[in-house]
């Protein structure tokens, strides 16, 4: 008996070609509901042929590969345009921004994943980005979604800060108003101002590309403690989250571009752990150090009732 279901198919028929076939013909017309012709599956993006492999319409080995940066690469398959050089520069700004920020959560449980399973390297990156949510990294997307939501109501923009300043204004009194957080605003360590921030909007400046998302971030940094009663700073993921929306990258793949740059930053916490391993101390801190308690149960409502 086969072990893999492909080991069943007929000699020279393996990926569902037909024998002295070629691949691209026997895939080529699939598509077409019409009686004797295969489905077909359009796209952009890459595309094999017998001799040569294609990108985004170009020769990958010929054209991309030595020719074209990783976050060029990534910026240009999200958006099928090839990216101007000032929005690489911003682009790859963002994605070092993002890219490792200590033993937060999501480089913790990669470690410790690591520790328990070290045959499963993508199992401890998976458990990593799988903890990117609405504390860690999700920032970046939802300081987008909210800043658009605003910016796409505006016609016309406003064109200088003191018009910014009052669209702010409005915006932060709103939240407020509704017992709603500001996505973006404060941070539990950089209490006295995020560093990536003030960095991120001046490489954005010089690359023409403070667009409005920035603007009204911006904006909010400076009126909110009017509402507040209080400094909160800007922290640096929901400024990349505004300079990927002044990017026009879209606004549902903007907590990937976050994983995506955590995801080397996972890799570095990994090849640290192979060299200066912290994980099993983690693992016994936690567990020499537990302590019973009774159990208590909750009430009959259950833990919301």
């Amino acid at each position: 008996m086969p072990e893999r279901a492909e080991d069943a198919r007929p000699p020279g028929d393996a990926a569902g070609v037909r024998a002295g076939g070629d691949p691209a013909a026997d895939v080529r017309g699939v598509g077409d509901a019409t009686a004797g012709a295969r489905p077909e599956y359009p796209t952009a993006l890459g595309a094999s042929t017998r001799k040569e492999i294609t990108l985004l319409g170009h020769d990958l080995a010929a054209d991309v590969m030595g020719e074209v940066g990783f976050g060029e690469l990534a910026f240009w398959l999200a958006t099928q345009r090839r990216p101007a050089p000032g929005e690489v520069r911003v682009f790859e700004a963002v994605l070092a921004a993002l890219a490792d920020h200590g033993f937060t959560p999501t480089a913790i449980v990669t470690r410790l994943t690591y520790l328990s399973a070290p045959d499963s390297v993508q199992g401890a990156l998976a458990a990593g980005l799988l903890g990117g949510g609405s504390r860690f990294l999700g920032v970046t997307e939802d300081c987008g979604r909210f800043l658009n939501a605003v910016v796409a109501g505006l016609d016309p923009l406003p064109c200088d800060d003191t018009a910014w300043d009052a669209i702010a204004l409005e915006t932060v009194r709103g939240r407020r108003e509704s017992g709603r957080l500001i996505p973006g605003l404060g941070h539990h360590v950089h209490k006295d101002g995020d560093p990536r921030t003030p960095r991120l909007f001046e490489i954005a400046a010089e690359e023409a590309l403070f667009g409005p998302h920035l603007s009204l971030f911006a904006a909010i940094g400076r009126v909110h403690p009017q509402v507040l009663g209080r400094t909160l700073p800007l922290n640096g993921a929901g400024a990349c989250g505004a300079a990927l929306a002044d990017l026009g990258l879209p606004l549902e793949l903007l907590r990937g571009f976050a994983l995506l740059a955590r995801t080397a930053g996972l890799i570095g916490q990994l090849a640290e752990e192979l060299r200066r391993p912290v994980a099993n101390e983690i693992f016994l801190s936690v567990d020499l150090n537990n302590r019973s308690v009774p159990p208590e149960p909750y009430p009959d409502g259950g833990p919301h009732g």
